[in-house]
């Protein structure tokens, strides 16, 4: 197959996709987990464009999602697309099994094992689906049996048993983002930077706590916010803030405090096994700091990771 590299060559790749997932899921009806991540958001664009209403999407909100990521599903999916879209937030139910879990692999498999629940209990309020959407694309049947996983679960329940749609199958990402420009989702979902299953989980580092999450969210809000101004989201490969389960004596208002630091994670690659370290002008650097010192709850210091992999990983846990 020709490699999609002009928008006309995605337009074509969709024209042809469109009768082709007519035919195979006919007047059938169709599950598909809506991350709202790149290659999920494309399968569910172009599944609503196929099939319409036979396409039916939950979306889980584990609590552990970046500002308003959710909310931009709801609002690209439902609202703008017209398709039928089930929110779920699991927050509580997620941070409560969370509560006082310290142990990275501990954490992923409560939230993976989590999400495996709250996606069944879903699919077994709904009826006659025989379908499932998933966003699998060419590296993920290099790299594994094929089948790709879900960024939350490590694979699908045992007893689910649905026919595979996975229209972008052979593509690669840069190519399921020219599909993505094409059916008309925004750039900050088709560009959106790589982001673990279990979201920000991994970056409150040590048991998680609803403040200490709270501070994860808000200074990876800033930082997205100021990179986009200078350009830097076109530039830096990966992005976020980390916020350690520590704390330091700082000054606030006269007075002594004794609360967390961020940090600041900018890297390159290009195959995510070796990593170098963004530069970042000093006075966009100062920026970034001063309004998370005192725009972010319980957040005194703001620290620059400058370590590259190896010796470091690409995220903290």
């Amino acid at each position: 197959m020709e490699r999609i590299t002009t928008t006309a060559l995605a337009e074509q790749f969709i024209a042809e996709q469109i009768p082709a997932l007519q035919q195979q899921i006919g007047s059938g009806k169709v599950l598909l987990a809506l991350s709202g991540g790149v290659d999920s958001s494309v399968v569910a664009a172009l599944l609503i464009r196929a099939v319409g209403k036979q396409l039916t999407c939950i979306h889980v909100n584990h609590g552990l999602m970046r500002k308003g990521e959710s909310e931009q599903v709801i609002e690209v999916f439902e609202h703008q697309l017209g398709g039928n879209l089930i929110y779920v937030d699991a927050t509580d139910r997620f941070l409560d099994k969370l509560a006082g879990v310290n142990d990275p692999e501990k954490k992923r498999k409560i939230i993976g094992g989590e999400f495996i629940e709250v996606f069944r209990e879903e699919a077994a309020k709904l009826s006659g689906i025989s379908f499932l959407g998933q966003g699998t694309i060419y590296p993920d049947i290099l790299e594994s049996d094929g089948i790709k996983a879900h960024h939350n679960v490590g694979g699908l329940p045992e007893d689910v048993h649905f026919e595979l749609v996975e229209p972008l199958k052979f593509l690669f990402k840069d190519e399921v983002r020219m599909v993505g420009k094409a059916l008309g989702l925004p750039d900050d979902m088709v560009y959106r930077q790589p982001f673990p299953g279990p979201g920000l989980g991994v970056r409150c580092v040590g048991a998680i706590t609803r403040d200490r999450l709270a501070a994860v969210r808000e200074s990876d809000a800033i930082l997205r916010e100021e990179f986009a101004k200078e350009g830097l989201d076109k530039k830096v490969w990966q992005y976020f803030t980390v916020v350690p389960d520590i704390k330091s004596t700082g000054i606030k208002d006269g007075k002594r405090s004794f609360e967390w630091p961020v940090v600041i994670r900018a890297i390159n690659t290009k195959d995510a096994m070796q990593a170098t370290i963004e530069e970042i002008d000093w006075p966009v650097l100062q920026r970034i700091t001063n309004r998370i010192i005192h725009e972010v709850a319980g957040v005194n210091r703001v620290l620059y990771d400058l370590t590259p992999k190896p010796t470091g990983t690409i995220e903290w846990e």
